[in-house]
């Protein structure tokens, strides 16, 4: 999968090829862990012969993305600040050693969003799709993945929703998953041009 792209905090526009990184993914795991507070209600077997647990569903998950692929040379398009003199903001496209592609990852990693150059704030995976978020049938379209359901607020799959944090995408610039990168890890092997690295995005409304 070749489609997958790291998104810094300055990023802006619809131009995927400034100020993101590309990845080249082999495995894409999604995790969705529901928190839900139960507890069995004591002596209900007593009456009815079979236990009830008790169970309050009060909207909490936490979304996890696992990334498993290779680190290449590639080329990459940054705005920033080039000297300490000069505050004019420029953009520079280079081409980049997979080394120091995963230096880069790395040291966003170990960023905050202040930084809004290093950081990485939104995880784009797009993948196919044919219907669209008013349930219309289309040619296959790349959209990135996010937890977004058809329909607008109060109708479609969103019926019972008063206010939604997300649309489900029509295009392939629509936004994808924001959130934080939870963990990096890749190696440095003998005489290997690219990198075998992993990772895991956690979906989240980051602040600052």
């Amino acid at each position: 999968m070749t489609y997958v792209y790291l998104k810094t905090g300055n990023y802006s526009g619809t131009d995927l090829t400034k100020n993101t990184i590309p990845l080249n993914v082999t495995s894409v795991g999604v995790s969705v862990s529901k928190t839900i507070p139960s507890f069995p209600i004591p002596f209900s077997g007593v009456v009815t012969g079979e236990s009830i647990t008790a169970a309050l569903d009060l909207g909490m998950a936490t979304k996890t993305i696992d990334l498993q692929g290779f680190i290449s040379e590639t080329t990459i398009s940054k705005s920033r600040t080039p000297t300490a003199d000069d505050d004019t903001e420029v953009t520079t496209s280079l081409t980049y050693t997979a080394h120091e592609v995963a230096q880069m990852i790395a040291s966003g990693v170990d960023s905050t969003g202040l930084q809004s150059n290093q950081a990485f704030n939104e995880l784009i995976i797009l993948y196919p799709s044919k219907v669209s978020n008013a349930y219309a049938p289309r040619a296959s379209t790349l959209v990135p993945f996010n937890f977004a359901s058809r329909g607008a607020e109060g109708f479609g799959d969103n019926s019972g929703v008063t206010k939604r944090l997300s649309s489900f995408p029509d295009l392939d610039t629509a936004t994808g998953l924001t959130g934080f990168i939870r963990s990096f890890s890749f190696n440095m092997e003998a005489e290997a041009i690219d990198l075998s690295f992993s990772m895991q995005f956690e979906a989240a409304v980051i602040r600052p």
